[in-house]
């Protein structure tokens, strides 16, 4: 039987790949962070009924993209950000408003205490991660590893200077998977302030090489911001890299398996 899990000391870095059935009753302590891992391709008729508890807003985004995968996918990842998010509160998913900051970060509305329930989402290749607190800042990224295009070429224009040597001097055959830890960590660090690209990647330092512990290694304009955050690798799967980076170094972990019905 599987039982709850807690990561309590998310400054090791070690990969995190414990996903596990939740509780019934769900609580969210103000120390702890959760992350849910969950499957896009559902049957149509799950589709439908995702796509009914969201958004004129929402539905509308569905539809700009071309491809039926793609469109039946962002429903259903939008749609199970509503239901989880309601697993912490006492609201249908159909009710859940969201504001989305200049950069297209999203926030649950103010009222009824839930402006305090921080979220995130990523999702890609058929798979969602979501992470969801209380009280602190949080952002997650999840991609799907290729080796079919010019990662060095973005690496050098994208990271920064000493990240970039640090890929290069790798083997070959490790380079695809450390520019996607670098990638990802940097990308769940900057949405976790909610700045986008509005914040150079090449401003500041992640660890990228497979193997070491992931971590904010420096912010080149402020010399203690690294202190203010933690990054955890996450395993959601063969092929996948993913990474968290939460506000605060005084949280643990749990991960869940999202079993749709």
């Amino acid at each position: 039987m599987l039982t709850l899990n807690q990561f309590k000391p998310p400054s090791i870095g070690s990969p995190f790949n414990a996903w596990n059935i939740p509780p019934q009753f769900l609580g969210l302590p103000d120390n702890e962070v959760h992350v849910w891992r969950a499957e896009l391709d559902v049957p149509p008729e799950r589709v439908n009924s995702l796509q009914q508890i969201l958004s004129p807003d929402e539905r509308a985004r569905a539809e700009r993209f071309h491809f039926q995968t793609d469109r039946d996918h962002f429903v259903v990842a939008h749609g199970l950000l509503r239901t989880i998010l309601t697993r912490y509160l006492d609201l249908d998913p159909a009710q859940l408003r969201f504001n989305y900051g200049p950069y297209g970060k999203p926030t649950l509305t103010n009222g009824l205490g839930q402006e305090i329930l921080e979220f995130n989402m990523s999702h890609a290749h058929g798979l969602a991660l979501y992470g969801v607190t209380r009280g602190r800042r949080i952002g997650i990224d999840l991609e799907y590893v290729r080796i079919d295009f010019a990662y060095e070429r973005i690496a050098e224009r994208f990271f920064s200077a000493q990240e970039f040597a640090e890929l290069c001097i790798l083997p070959e055959a490790v380079k695809p998977r450390a520019f996607f830890n670098g990638w990802t960590r940097k990308e769940a660090y900057i949405k976790a302030r909610g700045d986008g690209l509005s914040f150079p990647l090449h401003k500041f330092n992640v660890s990228l090489t497979p193997g070491k512990p992931a971590k904010l290694l420096s912010v080149l304009e402020d010399a203690c911001e690294a202190s203010r955050w933690l990054l955890c690798e996450l395993e959601p799967g063969p092929g996948y890299v993913a990474a968290l980076a939460v506000e605060g170094r005084d949280w643990q972990l749990k991960s869940w398996q999202w079993l749709d019905s």
